[in-house]
């Protein structure tokens, strides 16, 4: 299990530049005028872990398998979007089929690229894309309340359903109380309670400490997460050899790249945990969200896996690498057998044993 991040912003703020740059293609058209994306881009990129390198080397494994992130280019949104203005209608429904939204946002000059509005003002974009969203979200609440489709819903999804209008009218986020909330509003497409990450695009003399548009920014939104990344850097990097692109890092100090920047905080973000298997034949990452038990963990790597666990064998992906193997590991007491309740950490290595 990957994760799905779309790309939203106003018209012309890079997200096309930063789609290219994060997965090393040029599949999405940038150019200088607004909608010159119509139908979203999508870019499967791997989620480099330098221990699962570690795990190859000391397993020997024929095969390496990173996990994955999925990136989705959105067409630009504009104000009326709910409405159906512009590709108002296109944008919304892309953007429900993900799972976290990366709010970019213009955070630079340049007479060379036009602003959808003539100015720069990134808190004033962001307001523009939240509000469109929560109009639409107003829309569905009411449409799901209406009273042909309201007998469709039970007591307790018309009294949530009921209290999410409220807090939308009055202008207050949505808060989710429970996971029955939580599955049920996200089963609906409500787009507002995805999570998100504000991504402040600016130039390269700015990245390092920011700007006047990066502190708007962080001042409007002090509880959100919110990360600096120069589309224009990201789209050089992508070019260059493992050599080159260190190099390069180095000479303008640039300590991690902006897709490191957004897997980290996605992970986070998404509450997921990475942990791996790894052997003769293959060694591989695999995702899954936080507090996940063995049985489902294992499902990810085969369905019938979870029906016919028995018990995990573990060990902290740490030891192995400390160790040299899951056999040296058992030697010296650091491998563990655990059964159906026992809940996944990030960094585990494991072996499942399962009913044939």
């Amino acid at each position: 299990m990957g994760f799905k991040c779309g790309i939203v912003g106003l018209p012309n703020v890079g997200k096309s530049t930063l789609f290219n740059a994060l997965t090393s293609s040029k599949n999405a058209e940038a150019a200088n005028f607004p909608f010159c994306t119509i139908d979203p881009n999508i870019g499967i990129v791997d989620v480099v872990d330098d221990r699962l390198d570690k795990l190859t080397n000391l397993s020997k494994s024929k095969k390496k398998i990173y996990t994955t992130i999925t990136f989705v280019d959105i067409a630009g949104l504009v104000k009326g979007a709910s409405k159906g203005e512009g590709l108002g209608n296109k944008f919304l429904s892309h953007i429900r089929e993900v799972d976290a939204i990366i709010h970019l946002v213009r955070c630079f000059t340049s007479e060379k690229i036009t602003h959808v509005n003539s100015k720069i003002n990134p808190a004033d974009d962001l307001e523009i894309i939240k509000t469109e969203i929560v109009l639409s979200d107003l829309d569905l609440i009411q449409k799901k309340l209406d009273k042909g489709k309201k007998k469709l819903l039970n007591d307790k999804e018309i009294k949530i359903l009921e209290e999410k209008l409220n807090y939308l009218e009055s202008g207050k986020d949505i808060k989710i109380n429970d996971l029955y909330e939580e599955k049920f509003l996200t089963d609906i497409g409500l787009l507002s309670i995805k999570p998100k990450i504000i991504v402040c695009n600016v130039d390269e003399e700015t990245l390092a400490h920011g700007n006047e548009y990066t502190q708007m920014i962080r001042e409007k939104y002090p509880n959100e997460k919110i990360i600096n990344i120069c589309a224009d850097i990201e789209d050089q990097l992508s070019g260059l050899n493992m050599n080159e692109k260190e190099s390069f890092m180095r000479d303008i100090g640039l300590e991690k790249t902006g897709i490191n920047k957004l897997i980290k905080e996605g992970y986070d973000l998404l509450k997921l945990d990475t942990f791996f298997t790894s052997g003769p034949e293959e060694s591989r990452a695999w995702t899954v969200k936080k507090n996940t038990i063995a049985p489902k963990a294992a499902s990810v790597i085969h369905t019938d896996f979870e029906k016919n666990f028995i018990r995990a064998e573990a060990v902290s992906c740490e030891d192995f690498i400390k160790y040299g193997s899951a056999e040296k590991c058992k030697e010296n007491g650091k491998l563990r057998i655990e059964g159906k309740d026992y809940i996944i950490k990030d960094g585990d290595v494991l072996y499942f044993r399962v009913n044939p």
